[in-house]
């Protein structure tokens, strides 16, 4: 069983010890922009935050093709620990975040210190995920890719479906959100069973409402060793709805 607890050690950011960077990785029709008031907060007590938007999401809408699938995801992620040559990362992944974290850890385990998985995808070797998500989602999701863009990419859905109601927040998401490519949940998660195994990982469910498509994935997680596990009283979108509780919770983490 994965360790239960909801209270960890803060460090103070004032030590003397360098701060960690922070690598945040965004979900399914989201960029980097969902991330913006954590980071901020984040940078307040100064750590180098990093919120790549992903290709073909977002500002990057421009390079979709039928080419941008989960390892477009993966290298983007590496690429951006490579290029600023990071180490002693804590790389959070939000919902299908996860898969891309999950990657991006197996690629290069030596740069990164510990994994946080915000209410996210989490796959074992030879998963896709469409693995971890019901029959009925996966065919709901690929008949609108079918109908609304010839099965390259599925639409948006309502904020309402990530537990965001404020209006501010709502007209955020929809002002920034874009189609996700279908390929990037088609495709087959292939890890190394490598170093990238034995990361620290913890778990932080989204408890306030619960987002229900994601039960397989917290199933697993809780059926591993080793994981620990931590909630937060908000939805599914933590970064948009709860920045400040979310940042307390990743600050504890470094």
């Amino acid at each position: 069983m994965a360790t239960h607890s909801t209270t960890h050690p803060h460090t103070d950011a004032t030590t003397a010890q360098p701060a960690s960077p922070y690598v945040l990785v965004h979900g399914a029709w989201h960029g980097g922009w969902c991330w913006d008031a954590v980071a901020q907060r984040l940078r307040a007590r100064g750590h180098q935050v990093f919120t790549p938007t992903l290709s073909g999401l977002g500002e990057r809408a421009g390079l979709l093709s039928p080419q941008v699938g989960l390892e477009t995801f993966i290298q983007d992620v590496v690429d951006v620990l490579e290029r600023h040559d990071l180490s002693d990362v804590i790389l959070v992944g939000h919902s299908f975040g996860g898969v891309t974290l999950t990657g991006a850890a197996d690629r290069v385990p030596q740069r990164i210190r510990q994994l946080v998985f915000l209410d996210a995808v989490v796959l074992s070797d030879g998963q896709s995920a469409f693995s971890r998500l019901s029959p009925e989602i996966v065919a709901a999701r690929r008949q609108l890719a079918l109908e609304t863009s010839n099965g390259l990419t599925i639409p948006v859905p309502p904020a309402s479906a990530f537990g965001v109601f404020e209006p501010e927040q709502v007209a955020l998401l929809e002002r920034h959100c874009t189609p996700h490519p279908l390929k990037a949940f088609e495709d087959v998660l292939t890890l190394t069973g490598g170093a990238g195994e034995a990361i620290p990982k913890v778990y932080i469910q989204c408890v306030d409402p619960v987002y229900a498509p994601l039960q397989s994935a917290r199933d697993f997680v809780k059926a591993q060793q080793g994981w620990t596990w931590d909630e937060i009283a908000t939805g599914h979108d933590a970064m948009v709805s709860a920045p400040d509780l979310l940042a307390e919770k990743l600050l504890a983490f470094a």
